[in-house]
C-alpha cells in the first residue's frame, strides 16, 4: 500500500535528513586512505547517538551495522570492515537515520585518495543520474518517469543501471511501497502524488549491471569485476515540486 505523509510526519523526515546530511558531511573529513570502514562506522553511530538519534537499519532484517559499506566493485550493502582503504578505492556509506521516530535514507559515494578518472566519471555521471531522476519526480508523473531519465542519461555515458536493487517508499518503516526502479519505460508506474515520500538511490556501473550476492546473503557485487557508484537522496513529492529531505547543500 502506498501511502502519503502528513505535514508532520514530514517536517519530523526533514530533520531526520538534516542529521543524516550533516553525518555524511562529517564522513567526507574522515575519507582518506588508511581508515576504515568500521572506523567508519563506530564514528557514525557515536554521531547519531550524540544528536539523539539511530541507525535504524541496525537489526532490519538481522542486519548487524550502523552502516553499509561498499567498496570499488560492491554494489551495495557491504559490510563494515577492519580493511583500510587504498589510494584510489572508492566507497559507498549509506545509512538511515531515525530520530524521534522520523527517517531519512542517503548513501554518498566517496573517493579514497587519487581516483583514476574513469573512476571520477563513474562517480560524476551516477551523482548526475540522481538529480535528473529527481527532476522528473513531480506530482501527477508516473515512477517510470524517474527511471527513464536515469537510465537514458546513463547509458549513453557509458555505464550501465543495476536491476536487481531499487528505491522505495519510506516512513514511518524503513522499506515501503512502491518500488522506485532507476530503469524503465516514461509513462509507466504508479502516478506520484503529493506527500508521498521516497528515496531514488541510482547504483551505476563499470561494465555489467548485473550482481552477483556474497557469502554473507547481504552483499552485492558486480559479476565482472567492474567498479559501482550509488548516491541516493530521500525526496517528498509536494505540488511545488520535488523536495530533498536529505540535501548536503546547506549543512
Amino acid at each position: 500500500m502506498i501511502t502519503r505523509k502528513s505535514n508532520r510526519e514530514i517536517e519530523m523526515m526533514q530533520e531526520a535528513g538534516k542529521l543524516l546530511a550533516s553525518t555524511h558531511k562529517e564522513i567526507a573529513k574522515r575519507m582518506k586512505p588508511g581508515i576504515t570502514t568500521m572506523e567508519i562506522e563506530k564514528f557514525v553511530e557515536a554521531y547519531l547517538a550524540e544528536h539523539g538519534a539511530t541507525a535504524e537499519q541496525k537489526g532490519y532484517n538481522g542486519y548487524q551495522f550502523a552502516t553499509c559499506a561498499s567498496v570499488n566493485d560492491e554494489i551495495c550493502h557491504g559490510f563494515p570492515r577492519d580493511e583500510a582503504l587504498k589510494d584510489g578505492d572508492i566507497v559507498t556509506i549509506d545509512m538511515v537515520v531515525n530520530l524521534n521516530g522520523g527517517l531519512a535514507d542517503s548513501a554518498w559515494t566517496y573517493a579514497v585518495g587519487d581516483v583514476d578518472e574513469k573512476g571520477k566519471r563513474l562517480m560524476e555521471v551516477t551523482e548526475n543520474s540522481l538529480y535528473k531522476g529527481i527532476e522528473k519526480a513531480q506530482a501527477g508523473s508516473r515512477i517510470g518517469d524517474i527511471g527513464h531519465a536515469i537510465q537514458t542519461y546513463a547509458e549513453a555515458e557509458g555505464f550501465s543501471v543495476v536491476r536487481d536493487f531499487t528505491g522505495h517508499g519510506i516512513g514511518p518503516t524503513i522499506h515501503e511501497d512502491p518500488h522506485i526502479p532507476h530503469f524503465g519505460l516514461a509513462g509507466k508506474g504508479p502516478r506520484l502524488k503529493e506527500g508521498m515520500v521516497i528515496t531514488i538511490e541510482p547504483m551505476l556501473n563499470e561494465g555489467t549491471w548485473h550482481s552477483q550476492m556474497d557469502s554473507n546473503n547481504w552483499t552485492a557485487r558486480t559479476t565482472d569485476q567492474g567498479r559501482s557508484a550509488q548516491y541516493e537522496h530521500t525526496v517528498v513529492i509536494t505540488k511545488e515540486g520535488p523536495k530533498i529531505l536529505t540535501s548536503q547543500d546547506d549543512i
